[in-house]
């Protein structure tokens, strides 16, 4: 897997789970930076997306990816900023969708608030389907990993057109059955905790996010990072496929 806009690493971990290899990371904060470094001191880790492309991966010895995956800047989309969508300087997916039109991997996964859905997914559905990928979107509630918010993150999945053919005929893509009773602990809860049930309080953001002054470099790549948990079920429903397939 190529990651990119990779934060701290949320969806990497996930993927190492269902058991996929990220074999380079593309992230610009230097605070993420260092976190990736940590955990991944091995992989590769380019700086700036607007500068990768496939002859940087080959020259750096990265070819052969199946999966391109990446949580691109929610800025433009998120109700604490003044969503601006595709009119925003942070836009980036059509530099991610650069990339995947010229490394052509198997699997395509994007990320983003839940507010990009009425903001910009009809627009990242149509570049996929004219560089010839079908989608497919899925909204994934924290609730449903045994978290106590809501935190809802929508996650876009796309495959070749010729390859969904094949895929079709062996298996069905069904990501949303992984998610049921799954969570942290093997704790099930597909539903909102209890109203009774004590649980952290939350903030909620109103107009603009003007960041925080204390440990901001840690807080924003929290703020910024995937649940693990919300994206796993659909690594593991591609893994299942590939395998289903092979």
């Amino acid at each position: 897997m190529l990651s990119l806009f990779s934060g701290i690493g949320g969806i990497d971990l996930a993927a190492s789970w269902a058991g996929i290899e990220t074999a380079a990371f593309c992230e610009i904060e230097p605070f993420c930076q260092k976190v990736l470094k940590r955990h991944w001191a091995n992989v590769p880790l380019f700086d700036d997306i607007k500068k990768l492309s496939k002859e940087v991966l080959e020259n750096a010895g990265i070819s052969g990816i199946d999966i391109v995956a990446g949580g691109f800047p929610c800025q433009p989309f998120s109700i604490a900023g003044k969503q601006q969508g595709t009119n925003d300087d942070r836009y980036l997916w059509p530099e991610m969708l650069r990339i995947i039109n010229a490394i052509r991997p198997t699997w395509v996964i994007g990320e983003n608030v839940e507010n990009a859905v009425r903001i910009v997914l009809d627009d990242i559905i149509d570049s996929l389907e004219n560089i010839g990928y079908k989608t497919q979107t899925f909204v994934i509630s924290a609730y449903c990993t045994g978290a106590y918010f809501d935190g809802k993150r929508t996650f876009i999945v796309a495959t070749p057109n010729d390859w969904s053919t094949v895929m079709r005929r062996n298996t069905q893509f069904s990501p949303n059955d992984q998610i049921a009773g799954w969570g942290d602990n093997n704790r099930r809860r597909t539903s909102k905790p209890n109203p009774g049930q004590r649980r952290p309080l939350q903030s909620r953001p109103y107009g603009v996010a003007d960041g925080i002054t204390n440990r901001v470099d840690r807080n924003n790549a929290l703020g910024n990072a995937v649940r693990p948990q919300q994206i796993y079920p659909i690594f593991k429903a591609i893994m299942e496929v590939e395998n289903a397939i092979k």
